[in-house]
């Protein structure tokens, strides 16, 4: 892909979300429960779907659920108290503030996204808390905002497949860590070759659908980063190809984790 390529992406990515953070609807965006199929499902139930617990999706200000995942990267990342984490794409904050309750205030959490309607919403929703451990910060992730080995945990859901460099992030966020430091990632992975017609279609890309990258790059990109201890398995295992030409068989959920050596 040529740069002006890239950054066409990355434009037409963050125009769609920020019209996703000004809008008082829910909206499905990158759930897989409703991608592809036209109907408006409310962010609550959307978040349980993919694997929140009630008391999650009600412990987190007015807002900062907006109904955009395919998994729940907390269940991957075991928090402990103390921990400084990062979340990539954060949007309004859902998991950030759901990290916060975890690793205490003697912890850290660092909200990073690349549209600035989302970063505004999530500043205003951390304003409707007493969590002052959380930040946001406007940036891609193909250059954090965030300095070297200064991270414990990096948590994700549904964002990595919507960059066009998806091996610059992942050395990014390798980069970022401390030694030891892992990573507990949610997102959409390709189980084979997506068909070059829905490659290309704007619309599935900005859905979470069409970009995203197979299990074996993803793993090639993680190995070549520098990680080890890599995993990668479906959310669901019953997911799978039906040999139908549509995206969503093309696609599913998948768990990605991994750690930084420590030595």
């Amino acid at each position: 892909m040529e740069r002006i390529d890239m950054e066409g992406v990355r434009g037409t990515v963050r125009e769609a979300y920020g019209k996703i953070a000004v809008s008082d609807r829910p909206d499905c965006g990158c759930s897989p429960s409703c991608c592809g199929g036209g109907t408006t499902i409310a962010s609550e139930d959307i978040a349980v779907g993919v694997g929140y617990s009630p008391d999650e999706v009600t412990s987190v200000p007015n807002g900062a659920n907006m109904g955009l995942g395919c998994g729940n990267p907390q269940a991957l990342a075991s928090l402990r108290p103390g921990e400084t984490v990062l979340d990539l794409g954060s949007g309004g904050g859902f998991d950030c503030f759901l990290a916060a309750q975890t690793v205490g205030p003697q912890g850290r959490v660092i909200g990073v996204d690349m549209t600035p309607e989302m970063v505004a919403k999530a500043r205003r929703n951390a304003a409707k808390t007493e969590w002052e451990q959380v930040e946001f910060r406007l940036g891609e992730i193909e250059h954090l905002p965030v300095a070297d080995a200064s991270v414990d945990v990096v948590i994700s859901k549904c964002v990595i497949n919507l960059s066009p460099e998806k091996p610059k992030v992942f050395r990014e966020v390798f980069r970022v860590l401390n030694p030891g430091g892992r990573i507990a990632i949610a997102d959409m992975v390709a189980t084979t070759g997506i068909p070059e017609p829905l490659r290309h279609d704007v619309a599935l890309y900005t859905g979470c659908m069409s970009g995203a990258a197979t299990a074996a790059e993803i793993h090639d990109a993680l190995g070549h980063a520098g990680f080890e201890d890599i995993r990668i398995e479906p959310r669901n295992p019953s997911e799978g190809v039906s040999g139908s030409p549509r995206i969503e068989d093309y696609v599913i959920s998948m768990y990605i984790q991994a750690v930084k050596p420590l030595r």
